[in-house]
């Protein structure tokens, strides 16, 4: 029974987080409904199975079954992950991923920073979700647009603090602007 308390409240812990990044940020409807889908059977009752307070539950059902449907499950409902953005490339019919729109990328780097801070508790720092990023090789998954901007965002987080990141965001990139661009955009 103690596993169902604390996987509970590891995920609405992470909601509420996620929640008040996404609200700071200006994206209230994305805060509003981040990860409601963790609360489905399919989702819940594999956390619950698997839930150790210190990462991921899908991690360690993986780890025991050699894939996690409660991963699958959740990826391919929520936007702010970049797996569920992917699509078949015409001619060779291979999966490929394809850019993040602005709003899912940064609802993603908000996902990032509360995991680590749910995770990490106390001995979280502002350095920990570009590590993770680093860390979790995701890089060939990944747009590399998509990589370039939550790299950038993630590595602003690390630099100059949420404060400063956060109005960035707030001002610059849900306004469309362009940021974060490869070296020889630069030059153009």
């Amino acid at each position: 029974m103690g596993s169902f308390w604390g996987h509970l409240k590891t995920v609405t812990k992470h909601r509420t987080l996620v929640m008040v990044h996404c609200f700071k940020v200006g994206l209230i409807w994305r805060g509003l409904t981040h990860d409601l889908s963790k609360y489905s059977p399919t989702e819940f009752l594999a956390g619950v199975r698997y839930y150790q307070g210190t990462r991921s539950p899908n991690t360690a059902d993986r780890e025991a079954n050699g894939y996690s449907l409660a991963w699958m499950h959740h990826k391919g409902r929520n936007k702010h992950h970049f797996e569920y953005w992917t699509d078949l490339r015409p001619g060779t019919r291979e999966y490929t991923p394809v850019p993040m729109p602005t709003p899912y990328l940064v609802e993603m780097c908000m996902d990032r920073i509360a995991a680590c801070k749910t995770y990490h508790g106390k001995d979280y720092k502002p350095t920990d979700p570009l590590e993770y990023l680093d860390r979790a090789r995701e890089s060939p998954l990944m747009h590399e647009e998509t990589l370039r901007k939550t790299r950038f965002l993630l590595t602003m987080l690390a630099q100059r603090g949420e404060r400063e990141t956060f109005r960035f965001i707030r001002q610059h990139v849900l306004k469309g602007e362009d940021f974060a661009r490869a070296p020889e955009e630069a030059r153009n």
